[in-house]
């Protein structure tokens, strides 16, 4: 079944499913016009999931956050339950304040990030889930917060969880943790535009060797590789998902030179543009 909540003063959306076997992401590149971020619970067994184009396993008792930029498509998605939502909805940047995610539950170093789950954990959620479905059918004017407030402790909750289970999270100051957190957000509004750590580490008051230093003291890439790593990973999703040239690619990329490009994917990807485009097109018979 699914359940929604539309403000149409704001535009606002929120979504809550169980068992929709239309559960799917589009991605924005492919065409989509929904804007909307997902949260998905799989309690069946496990089962494939293929996020851009790379096919993963979602493990049973497991959470998975997406972003709207992401393509998805699950093997059985009427065995899972989720949660979807646009900005207007809810802003996870300007409420990163109160639930600490961004550049961690959505935007982290580690993506896709499975979030594991025990038993009293998905009780948890699943209470959660109950209340969401409750608050969907009393339509007043506390809809819409009161359903609010109940994503906000969805990501709360899953946040909590996520940082228990991530490798180093409890070594190091939560400072040092929200550098890192705010860096992965910084990227993900600018990377089209700026590919320098020198941009981010002005935009967050730091030096380059700081953040280069915290980045591996925590065991992580280095900024410059979280920049690198992110600007393939949409020249990839330009490939995969429109026609568009090596040049268009590179220009929306922020690249000005299409030699500087072609460079650029080679060392970072692996491959040359072209080459990796005939496989693409080898792989969907075009």
């Amino acid at each position: 079944m699914k359940w929604q909540f539309e403000d149409r003063m704001t535009y606002g959306q929120f979504r809550v499913s169980d068992g929709e076997g239309s559960l799917k992401g589009e991605g924005l590149l492919n065409g989509s016009k929904e804007v909307l971020s997902t949260i998905v619970l799989n309690l069946g067994v496990q089962q494939g999931v293929v996020i851009d184009k790379i096919r993963h396993t979602f493990p049973s008792g497991c959470i998975l956050p997406l972003v709207s930029n992401q393509h998805f498509i699950f093997d059985e998605p009427e065995n899972l339950i989720a949660w979807q939502f646009n900005r207007s909805f809810y802003c996870i940047a300007d409420h990163d304040a109160e639930v600490g995610c961004v550049g961690f539950l959505f935007y982290g170093i580690q993506n896709p990030l499975f979030v594991h789950l025990s038993k009293e954990e998905i009780e948890g959620i699943l209470t959660i889930q109950t209340m969401c479905v409750e608050d969907m059918s009393i339509r007043d004017k506390m809809q819409g917060e009161m359903l609010r407030t109940l994503l906000k402790r969805l990501i709360i909750k899953i946040t909590r969880i996520a940082k228990k289970q991530t490798q180093n999270y409890d070594c190091f100051s939560e400072e040092k943790m929200d550098v890192i957190r705010k860096f992965n957000l910084l990227v993900e509004a600018n990377y089209r535009k700026e590919h320098e750590v020198q941009f981010y580490a002005q935009a967050m008051n730091k030096s380059p060797k700081t953040l280069t230093n915290i980045f591996g003291l925590c065991n992580y890439p280095s900024p410059s590789k979280l920049i690198q790593r992110r600007i393939i990973s949409e020249a990839k999703r330009y490939l995969y998902f429109t026609n568009k040239s090596a040049k268009e690619i590179a220009c929306e990329l922020g690249f000005t030179s299409m030699a500087h490009f072609s460079r650029f994917f080679k060392l970072n990807a692996g491959i040359n543009f072209s080459e990796f485009r005939g496989q693409q097109m080898l792989t969907s018979g075009k």
